[in-house]
């Protein structure tokens, strides 16, 4: 059984368990279509959203936080062994890679967007979606000297500001 059927087995039977009595929830009529706990139920008492419970339940585990493990387990009454096994669902499911974003191919301004900078007698410069900086005049290779030093990466404004604190 691989990880994402094992998530959504296990997270289902248990739900299967408990009834809506034992979860100390009030019931109306008689006959219910779900043996246990409806989806809905289970993220009530959670205290998560519906949406969110059924994307758990549908072996999406990735980046739940352990506060919401404990909810869950809670909810669906799981002893210490279930609970670690939750657990352990949780972290392999994070541990799995996901698929790396390519970055494109490295992008550059045109030799007239280049002249174009040039000639302005102010630091200027242009920058991607990404906040790489991909061209600048001389005055502004000045203004961000301290910001490309790694010869490798292109020089990226917004990591440099979270490393030096100013965001």
């Amino acid at each position: 059984m691989d990880g994402r059927s094992e998530i959504k087995e296990f997270l289902a039977s248990r739900r299967a368990q408990v009834t809506p009595e034992r979860a100390g929830l009030p019931t109306y009529g008689g006959h219910r279509r779900v043996k246990g706990l409806r989806r809905e139920e289970v993220a009530l008492l959670a205290g998560v959203s519906v949406d969110y419970y059924v994307r758990l339940e549908r072996s999406n585990l990735r980046g739940a936080s352990e506060q919401v493990l404990d909810a869950l387990a809670r909810a669906l009454l799981l002893d210490e062994a279930e609970r670690t096994h939750l657990f352990d669902l949780a972290r392999a499911a994070n541990a799995t890679p996901t698929a790396t974003r390519r970055r494109g191919s490295t992008q550059r301004v045109r030799p007239s967007v280049q002249r174009i900078l040039d000639v302005v007698d102010a630091p200027a410069w242009v920058r991607n979606a990404r906040h790489d900086l991909l061209a600048a005049n001389r005055l502004g290779y000045a203004l961000y000297s301290e910001m490309s030093t790694d010869p490798i990466t292109p020089p990226n404004n917004g990591t440099y500001c979270r490393f030096r604190g100013q965001v």
